[in-house]
């Protein structure tokens, strides 16, 4: 049933929004640093930080910088830190196994962070393809990314994660059937507080290009990934999708991309009611920080509203590159 209002001039909305102490007491949507994850990459070296030309504002950190990050988040009131390697190429190889390498740069970045800032829960990223030379998420076999031996690689390499101390594994790879390998191993290992954030409705989107260009996987990728990850047109499917990932043991579910897909993070909170997350990606980060940087938006309010947009959308969180920004101006 619809509320009724009284007409105007009884009615006037407009005296809600009179003052900014009134518009604080009755906003429906509130964001606070504690709502974001803050996604970082991490690269070989000391004291490296290397800028990356197309996300302005974003650098490849080497291992000690990434721990400093950790400490500057925990400071912030960031929960947690997500981490994507940038792999030597000559470590990229067809067996893709510096995936699951203890000595890899994700799984010596996790002992750092967890040495530096204890509290900050570190998230690990699941897939192949900073590992691959052939730049897929899954092993390659007759130009086809083959499943089932790919899980069977996604397995060693979250294990390898856990090992290392990550507290989220994050399955990006979109493979069949892998949440429910990944959770019945890392139960099988003593692996059980170790929380999934299934990547569940991942599209073949063109907003990745800047992302892949961070993790040095642009040149490599050989064809695209269509067969794997869905089509921008579904939404239905990315019900199913979701629904199963929670069915074999997902304990949260992301959207990525993040705003062009805000309906179906609508449609996931409403459904399912598990903690939903979105991925404002590196093409949307790098469009509003660069439009910023040129003076045709304001950047930090374009940047606050799009925040905003997830949350009002049902997100519980999301992962952002504009996270230690987004936190000092809500810290004031």
């Amino acid at each position: 049933m619809q509320p009724t209002f009284a007409p105007f001039p009884a009615t006037r909305l407009r005296r809600l929004r009179r003052t900014p102490a009134i518009r604080a007491l009755v906003q429906e949507t509130t964001l606070s640093p504690a709502d974001f994850i803050w996604p970082v990459f991490v690269r070989d070296g000391e004291g490296v930080v290397e800028p990356i030309h197309s996300m302005p504002g974003v650098n490849r950190l080497s291992v000690d910088k990434v721990a400093e990050a950790a400490v500057e988040a925990q400071a912030l009131g960031i929960p947690a830190i997500c981490l994507f390697p940038y792999t030597d190429p000559a470590l990229k190889t067809e067996d893709c196994a510096e995936a699951w390498n203890p000595e890899n740069l994700s799984n010596r970045a996790t002992r750092a962070i967890k040495a530096a800032a204890p509290d900050i829960a570190v998230m690990t990223d699941v897939a192949l393809d900073p590992y691959n030379i052939n730049g897929h998420d899954g092993f390659v076999e007759g130009g086809e990314i083959v499943n089932d031996r790919t899980v069977e690689a996604l397995v060693k390499q979250a294990l390898s994660q856990a090992d290392a101390g990550a507290d989220i594994i994050g399955p990006s790879d979109m493979m069949d059937g892998r949440i429910g390998a990944l959770r019945g191993a890392l139960e099988g290992a003593g692996h059980q507080n170790v929380l999934l954030l299934s990547y569940a409705a991942k599209y073949a989107s063109a907003f990745y290009g800047p992302f892949r260009d961070a993790v040095g996987a642009s040149g490599a990728l050989k064809g695209d990934k269509k067969t794997y990850q869905q089509d921008p047109g579904n939404s239905d499917e990315a019900m199913r999708l979701i629904a199963r990932d929670l069915a074999e043991g997902a304990d949260m579910i992301m959207v990525k991309p993040g705003m062009p897909y805000l309906d179906i993070c609508r449609r996931a909170h409403e459904m399912f009611g598990a903690p939903t997350f979105a991925y404002q990606v590196s093409g949307e980060y790098a469009m509003i920080a660069g439009a910023g940087e040129r003076g045709w938006v304001d950047g930090e309010k374009v940047m606050m509203e799009s925040l905003v947009s997830f949350k009002r959308a049902g997100c519980d969180g999301v992962l952002t590159y504009f996270a230690p920004a987004a936190a000092r101006l809500l810290n004031g």
